[in-house]
């Protein structure tokens, strides 16, 4: 056999299939659950993977406002932001973020928690904010996304 005739075959952005997956939230650790959703809006979990393509999947998350927090962490962790200006460090916590999902003024799909934690958990470039609008969350048990006819998947037999 002529060794030098191998090539690896990578996918443009045209030959992906993007799925929709939906995972239920409820009894969920949050920072577990966020990392495995972050892999599957990657694409680590399809043969095909390539880190340069956006080849991962769109995900639905329902019952997000069933996810646990060990301990303490809804009420003492902080996460800190700053509006650029001088004097401008924010604070706010997981239980802030959680009432704010609640709001009817923010736009469906849309968990300032979820967001939070998995853009953390994604690259800081173009792709990484391209991949973050693939995730749409929501706190009950119903989704717009019926059109799309998505498909289970049990988030505990991921790795």
């Amino acid at each position: 056999m002529d060794t030098l005739s191998y090539k690896t075959l990578s996918p443009s952005a045209a030959q992906v299939e993007h799925d929709w997956v939906v995972i239920d939230a409820t009894d969920q650790p949050l920072g577990r659950l966020c990392s495995k959703v972050a892999k599957l809006l990657r694409g680590k979990y399809k043969p095909s993977y390539t880190p340069y393509t956006e080849c991962g999947d769109n995900v639905i998350i329902v019952n997000a406002d069933k996810v646990v927090l060990t301990g303490k962490k809804m009420t003492d962790r902080v996460y800190l932001g700053y509006t650029g200006y001088p004097g401008g460090q924010t604070r706010t916590t997981p239980e802030v973020l959680m009432r704010k999902s609640m709001n009817k003024h923010l736009k469906p799909g849309m968990h300032p928690l979820f967001i939070r934690v998995v853009k953390g958990m994604l690259p800081k470039n173009r792709i990484g904010r391209r991949l973050i609008e693939n995730m749409h969350v929501y706190n009950g048990p119903n989704h717009p996304h019926e059109a799309q006819s998505p498909k289970t998947i049990d988030i505990a037999k991921l790795k």
